[in-house]
């Protein structure tokens, strides 16, 4: 199996502060990759780092099996579209277009203008002016017409409304299954994570939670519920990610590695959501009395 971008303890410190810290991954290539994690988690600090914006402090990222930092030949193969779209708002997408060309050796010119007419964007009228759903789909044919091997996004529809997110995840889709490129998405907007993305990375207190495989990880975790009694899950769970009690009842999420046979214990499906928040919680909560946690790894 390819690995398009994989880190090695990766490390970054802002003062004393680290924004990152031991984070180990592997993507496999022509995946869609969700980036999920709450503010601060190190998401973007990922990304600039694995488009060789930033220096690692510790660890080691590469992309394509090299670093990214100053390396030409690696940056040529990678696509970046940062949080809000920065473009230069004074200038027409199609003088972006042509600047793009210039930069870029490979930069296909006529898939970039005939993007932006498939979706009704004109070409000759200043980014500035166009609506933030429009700039979203300048800056995604920007980075597509590199033809990249991996596209890194960066929150690119967080501020955009329903529809035009709607229309960019579309369009994003589309050129995926053109092209064959890997993608790393970084989002909270969860539902159209499920929707779009086919693999996942949970990153929480600046550490890598949960990777792997949409459909696997769907597969591999159920909600039981069963009576409050002793301090064990039944037998085919590997753990509980997280717990909520009361009195009578235990509501677990938990990683299965086998068939849950317990009576005593009914099980649900789950959905991507459910998986991405339990790993984003606490682990262990509690309502009425206290009770002894459920002591299992995450």
């Amino acid at each position: 199996m390819d690995i398009v971008l994989e880190t090695d303890q990766l490390g970054k410190r802002y003062g004393r502060a680290w924004a990152l810290r031991d984070c180990s991954l592997r993507l496999p290539a022509g995946r869609v990759a969700a980036l999920v994690g709450p503010n601060g988690a190190g998401k973007s600090t990922l990304l600039h780092l694995a488009v060789g914006l930033l220096r690692p402090d510790a660890g080691a990222v590469r992309v394509f099996g090299q670093a990214p930092y100053d390396n030409i030949a690696v940056l040529s193969d990678i696509g970046f579209v940062a949080q809000d779209t920065p473009l230069y708002r004074d200038f027409t997408a199609g003088e972006l277009f042509t600047m793009g060309a210039k930069l870029n050796q490979r930069f296909d010119l006529a898939m970039a203008h005939h993007r932006l007419t498939q979706i009704g964007i004109p070409r000759d009228k200043a980014v500035g002016k166009l609506s933030g759903g429009q700039r979203a789909q300048v800056a995604l044919a920007l980075a597509m017409a590199k033809r990249p091997r991996l596209l890194l996004l960066d929150e690119p529809v967080a501020s955009i409304d329903p529809l035009a997110r709607r229309e960019f995840l579309q369009a994003l889709i589309g050129v995926v299954a053109e092209t064959g490129t890997t993608v790393l998405l970084s989002s909270h907007l969860l539902a159209d994570l499920e929707r779009t993305c086919d693999y996942l990375i949970v990153l929480h207190t600046s550490q890598v939670r949960l990777t792997g495989g949409v459909d696997a990880l769907i597969a591999g975790h159920r909600q039981l519920v069963g009576p409050r009694h002793g301090d064990r899950p039944p037998s085919g769970v590997a753990h509980v990610v997280r717990a909520t009690h009361t009195d009578r009842q235990s509501t677990l999420l938990v990683r299965t590695d086998g068939p849950i046979h317990d009576p005593a214990w009914t099980a649900h499906d789950v959905t991507l959501e459910d998986i991405i928040l339990a790993y984003l919680g606490d682990g262990d909560t509690q309502s009425g009395r206290t009770h002894a946690a459920w002591g299992a790894p995450a």
